[in-house]
């Protein structure tokens, strides 16, 4: 059984969503994998939502470039915490879709993280964070991750002045 839902508005944002996939993997969070556009294929979309929390999904992550409508219509047809992870696409390098992602109106939230790969990542360590509020292993290993980072960015300042 699944535990996070990832969207994407296209089969391009697959390589961009990778680190992000990795971290899930890295951390034994389950997950499943959804090419469904809130534009091209509406009633795909909603037949997918429908079922996540009945599934035993906690988390969504959507990501889309654009007018970056994904995430939003996401939130609109589930409780389940949405986060929106705005894809780096021209013309405008994911400008347009950051600005689509953190303006959602009041009353229906999206969380929103960086633009592109990091946004990517972060949306799954993010997903590892709520998920680990009921999972005490999870949240070892989410605190164990976050030592080994500071361990090796202490390790490359010591580097640097040897």
């Amino acid at each position: 059984m699944a535990e996070v839902a990832i969207f994407m508005g296209s089969k391009s944002d697959l390589d961009k969503l990778s680190d992000g996939i990795t971290i899930l993997k890295d951390f034994g969070v389950s997950h499943e994998v959804h090419v469904c556009s809130a534009h091209r294929s509406p009633a795909y979309l909603m037949e997918i939502l429908k079922n996540l929390e009945q599934q035993g999904l906690q988390v969504v992550i959507a990501a889309a470039g654009g007018a970056a409508h994904l995430a939003g219509v996401c939130a609109a047809h589930t409780i389940l915490p949405v986060i929106g992870v705005p894809m780096d696409i021209p013309p405008l390098n994911g400008l347009d879709s950051l600005l689509s992602t953190v303006q959602m109106p009041g009353g229906i939230p999206v969380a929103a993280v960086s633009i592109g790969r990091a946004g990517a990542k972060n949306a799954a360590l993010l997903a590892v964070a709520i998920l680990s509020l009921k999972d005490a292993q999870l949240r070892e290993r989410l605190l164990q991750y976050r030592k080994r980072m500071a361990a090796e960015i202490q390790k490359q300042d010591q580097e640097l002045n040897q």
